[in-house]
């Protein structure tokens, strides 16, 4: 018998075990059945969407070119600035509604503390949009 609980054993109790093949085939059967309808259920539906043409409505910040040279010296938009009047110009630019972003492109034999006053000086004047320009290696400088 399949479940075997119809017999009783020498001892009067019947038997407890499961026979667990019948229930192994149907699983398998199941499996089967649902791998073989699984791609049915992805179908795409093809649409045709519209097609509109529209202006972007977002507003790109002004950007202010910083550069600094080995010697240290300060380039406002490729003009020479000093470092009081770079604060100043920060602050000026920090008052209006919406912040340029602030592109620093340092040599890379510039010293470590005139980069970091530059950032102390764009933090304090509320610019807190400070992006470093690189060039990739193998690149001609220019």
């Amino acid at each position: 018998m399949a479940f075997g609980g119809l017999e009783k054993k020498p001892n009067g109790s019947p038997m407890a075990e499961i026979n667990m093949t019948p229930l192994i085939d149907v699983m398998l059967v199941l499996l089967v059945i649902f791998i073989i309808t699984a791609p049915l259920f992805t179908h795409a539906i093809r649409l045709d969407l519209p097609k509109v043409s529209s202006q972007s409505v977002r507003e790109t910040p002004d950007t202010v070119t910083l550069s600094i040279d080995d010697a240290g010296r300060l380039y406002w938009n490729d003009k020479p600035v000093t470092l009081d009047e770079m604060r100043a110009r920060f602050a000026d630019e920090g008052k209006r509604p919406a912040p340029p972003e602030i592109h620093l492109r340092a040599s890379g034999a510039t010293r470590y503390d005139v980069i970091a006053q530059v950032m102390g000086a764009a933090q304090q004047a509320g610019l807190d949009k400070i992006g470093f320009v690189t060039e990739p290696k193998g690149a001609k400088p220019q």
